[in-house]
């Protein structure tokens, strides 16, 4: 909406070419920088390449050599900083896969959802300094 505010850095990590190009779509028009990735492998590439990317919104259930939790335990391990947004329609994480800068959001979700949980990931001395507001 401002056009003078820096556009926060979001990777959209999902297998799926349908729902990858919905959730970059709107988060694109919700004022996002979005890249892209299939891949926890090439999210990781990306990640390494580039240190500007504030938050990792990914489905659990991926192809390749790690799924969506282990992706965001090794964020979490590497870039701290960076918030993750996990997904699945099948597949629930535990209590023990979230934390303050890991949140999870149920397929199939609203395009609103996804975006208000992603701009937390931007601020997240809010998340953490409102334990009591569930």
């Amino acid at each position: 909406m401002s056009s003078s505010a820096p556009r926060m850095v979001v990777l959209v990590v999902e297998d799926e070419p349908l729902v990858r190009m919905f959730l970059t779509d709107f988060l694109d028009e919700a004022g996002f920088k979005v890249f892209e990735a299939v891949s926890a492998d090439e999210a990781l590439a990306l990640l390494q390449a580039r240190p500007d990317i504030q938050a990792v919104v990914t489905d659990i259930e991926m192809p390749g050599s790690m799924n969506g939790l282990e992706l965001a335990k090794l964020i979490q391990e590497r870039w701290p900083g960076a918030g993750v947004v996990l997904s699945s329609g099948r597949e629930r994480p535990g209590s023990d896969d979230l934390s303050e800068r890991v949140a999870f959001v149920s397929k199939p979700y609203l395009p609103e959802t996804v975006i208000r949980v992603v701009q937390q990931m931007a601020t997240p001395q809010v998340v953490v300094a409102s334990p009591g507001a569930e």
